[in-house]
């Protein structure tokens, strides 16, 4: 029982010892990476101020350029649209004259060739009624 026991204890004794190296590597892993962890948050940081001074130094500006130019657009636009409104009423007008006198013409021709063509018919019956009364004779 006794070489039996040693070799056991050597085998116990080697596991031991990777168990404590296994330790020693997972707790360097875990400060190396914490380690890297803080420089990349470091140059993070720097990177969000360089974001910050970039859209200080060029979005803003651009933004406000951008809005004085959609403040001008939209001048214009209301501009535009006032105008192309008076051009609608105008034209709108314009037709309804247009549409009286029309109506008014066409009365007038009405009355003043309502009694010509009066007389053209009076003129037609009695020249058919003599045609017709010759005709009998």
């Amino acid at each position: 029982m006794g070489p039996e026991l040693g070799t056991t204890n050597l085998l116990l004794g080697i596991m031991a010892a990777v168990s404590v190296l296994e330790a020693l590597v997972i707790i360097g892993l875990g400060v190396v990476g914490f380690m890297a962890y803080k420089k990349v948050m470091v140059l993070v940081e720097q990177g969000m101020t360089l974001l910050h001074g970039i859209e200080a130094r060029q979005v803003a500006p651009a933004m406000t350029r951008v809005n004085a130019i959609l403040d001008d657009v939209k001048g214009v636009t209301a501009t535009v649209k006032s105008e192309a409104e008076r051009v609608d009423n105008a034209i709108h007008s314009t037709i309804d004259r247009i549409d009286d006198t029309a109506d008014r013409v066409r009365s007038n021709v009405r009355a003043k060739t309502s009694s010509l063509a009066a007389f053209v018919r009076g003129a037609r019956a009695a020249v058919e009624g003599m045609l017709r009364s010759e005709a009998r004779t």
